[in-house]
């Protein structure tokens, strides 16, 4: 993409209403734009960060065997009250008419509607184990809704649902998520921890909320630091075995974290001294296993191998998208703007020509564009007539990982410079190697990477 083409409306000062660094580096990258309290348009540079987001998570789910569907963001009150949970979810749920005067509600969760989608074409035991998920905007009418997209009112949400005959079934299902989910903040450049955390409206006596450390935290948490020394890395897992995906949770929740609402300071005090931690969190993502408690009120059954009809067991399992757009730029950060890890960079490379119309070195840029899209990267090529000063503040402020410096006096020895944005270290080398050395580090992000979904 050449910049000179693109909608990029970037801001010079910050603005005032953004109280935490997510939200102001966001309004000044032209990411968003806040339409109502909490509500967002997602501009060109957001909605490609979005999108590399929500395209890890599809993949880390297919990866894990689960299947995507759609269900509609306005949901029937009938199915709510069926589960009684239509006033006992409170005012957060924003509920509405039709010109029928039918009640519906904009759907924060979707426990209810995939229930009765397994009611009405699921009989057998044989068709389980089963696990159905889908990317969809969520809205919850929060009564003060701030920090941008880490507490918007509209947001998107990945959630799963688990059908299983067993408990113990279903507790596979629960710790296969926790895997999925492990690598997919991994592969976003993201240490997320699994604390185990309360069941709130939802429900549930098995939960775990996956946070990142960040000061803006809204979550007090407590934990042993060993746990930050963990990492899931480029292993290998069998998610059909329940043995190998247990021995995943017990190595990543052995250790004490837990959020402020679960602390217990009597079993934290057994933690060697040295290692306590207290901190802030952001939370990214929960998993639950409820049992039978939709099931049963919804008629969620099928028939047992002796014949006899039973509930099904079920979980369900969330990752907010939008929410971790601004959890990633919390935790990748410096005073001159966002620092977007190579997984979910909006444009792999950023190309600086330092003068704009010189026929050589637009001819370089222009030779350097090609190359890294025929090796499978999406360059942005800042191709306007500006200073020089103005480009490189723009490339740090909307923080692509890589830069490439093209200008007439390093041609003439055929060099560019190639800068990391997180270090700041540039090396001067050839347009050729440029490329290759971009290809090498691109190659783990383009090989995670499944076939589109």
């Amino acid at each position: 993409m050449r910049l000179s083409r693109y909608f990029l409306p970037v801001l010079k000062e910050d603005p005032k209403e953004a109280q935490i660094v997510s939200h102001r580096l966001m309004l000044r990258a032209g990411m968003i734009k806040q339409q109502s309290a909490g509500i967002y348009s997602w501009l060109p540079l957001g909605f490609k960060v979005l999108r590399r987001i929500e395209q890890i998570v599809h993949e880390e789910q297919i990866r894990a065997g689960h299947i995507p569907l759609l269900m509609p963001t306005l949901q029937s009150a009938d199915l709510w009250r069926e589960s009684g949970r239509y006033d006992d979810y409170g005012e957060e749920m924003l509920r509405i008419k039709d010109r029928h005067k039918r009640d519906l509600l904009y759907g924060p969760t979707n426990e209810e509607m995939i229930t009765d989608i397994f009611r009405s074409h699921v009989n057998s035991y044989k068709d389980l184990p089963l696990t159905l998920y889908h990317i969809q905007w969520k809205f919850r009418d929060e009564i003060r809704p701030r920090f941008g997209v880490m507490r918007g009112r509209e947001f998107l949400m990945k959630d799963g649902y688990n059908f299983d005959l067993t408990k113990e079934d279903a507790l596979h299902a629960y710790n296969r998520h926790l895997v999925s989910y492990l690598r997919s903040y991994e592969r976003m450049g993201l240490q997320a921890i699994p604390m185990r955390a309360d069941g709130g409206p939802i429900g549930g006596d098995y939960t775990h909320e996956f946070l990142v450390l960040a000061e803006t935290g809204e979550s007090e948490v407590f934990y042993d630091s060993q746990i930050t020394d963990l990492t899931f890395g480029d292993r290998q897992i069998d998610y059909d075995d329940h043995a190998e995906c247990q021995a995943v949770l017990e190595e990543f929740t052995s250790r004490y974290a837990r959020t402020d609402e679960t602390h217990d300071e009597a079993i934290f005090a057994d933690v060697p001294e040295d290692r306590r931690r207290t901190a802030r969190g952001i939370e990214v993502g929960q998993i639950f296993y409820f049992g039978t408690k939709y099931s049963e009120p919804l008629g969620a059954t099928v028939v047992g191998p002796d014949g006899a009809r039973v509930p099904v067991h079920m979980g369900s399992h969330g990752i907010g998208v939008s929410r971790l757009l601004g959890a990633i730029i919390e935790a990748n950060h410096d005073d001159k703007g966002i620092i977007w890890p190579e997984g979910v960079t909006p444009f792999h490379v950023g190309i600086v020509n330092l003068k704009q119309g010189d026929a050589s070195t637009d001819s370089a840029c222009t030779a350097l564009y090609d190359e890294m899209v025929k090796n499978g990267l999406q360059p942005l090529y800042d191709d306007r007539d500006e200073r020089a000063g103005a480009k490189f503040a723009t490339m740090d402020l909307i923080g692509l990982p890589w830069r490439i410096t093209v200008g007439p006096r390093g041609l003439a020895s055929n060099k560019v410079e190639l800068t990391n944005r997180r270090s700041g270290e540039t090396v001067e080398m050839s347009p050729a190697e440029a490329v290759v050395r971009l290809a090498d580090i691109y190659a783990p992000v383009l090989a995670a990477a499944l076939p589109t979904v």
